[in-house]
């Protein structure tokens, strides 16, 4: 190809990629590390990556002043291997790692830990996350939604909600006989076995 070929086709895939950006939100494109994105919300968020591409920050204003600012690194394929969560005064509040699988990449898990206040474990002497995600992988292997797991102190379940859990202790149609128990041996649901 000529010189002048090329040209064209980085022309055209310049103004395609200005109108996908106009068209999904992006306010402007102030290079090729920044990018600024408003929100539903009337706010605005500035990202903006390192240039070898190993740090992200995304900045989120609303009302004209800063709100959250978020600063991943990312590992060479550009995943998040951490993140600190700082508010708008520039107190550190969160800090976050995330697992992936070994094999496939998949993102397993985040954990969220309370910059401000180390938790310990007692019973392993670590410390201990805030709250977790985890991602379970569906039947097509794509990632789930995640499952929360909050691990603040603060009131048992039993206490919120009456009773230790959902799971029913006996069938109210059977006049109180106790659940039988499940059959170890027994197939499953629409698998075909």
């Amino acid at each position: 190809m000529t010189r002048i070929a090329n040209w064209k086709i980085v022309l055209v895939s310049l103004s395609l990629f200005g109108a996908h950006a106009s068209a999904n939100g992006v306010k402007e494109v102030d290079g090729p590390n920044v990018r600024v994105m408003k929100n539903e919300d009337g706010g605005e968020t500035i990202f903006s990556r390192s240039a070898d591409k190993r740090t992200l920050t995304k900045k989120t204003f609303k009302g004209g002043n800063l709100a959250m600012i978020a600063v991943y690194r990312m590992d060479v394929h550009g995943n998040p291997m951490s993140c600190k969560i700082i508010d708008g005064q520039q107190n550190e509040l969160f800090k976050v790692s995330y697992g992936y699988h070994r094999e496939t990449g998949q993102l397993l898990e985040e954990r969220m830990f309370d910059s401000r206040v180390k938790r310990i474990n007692k019973d392993t002497g670590k410390e201990q996350p805030v709250q977790r995600l985890i991602y379970l992988p569906d039947a097509q292997g794509n990632r789930g939604q995640p499952i929360a797991i909050n691990l603040l102190p603060g009131k048992k379940f039993e206490d919120v909600f009456g009773e230790k859990s959902t799971a029913l202790d006996s069938n109210p149609f059977d006049e109180g006989k106790a659940l039988k128990p499940a059959n170890p041996n027994a197939r499953g649901v629409g698998r075909g076995n």
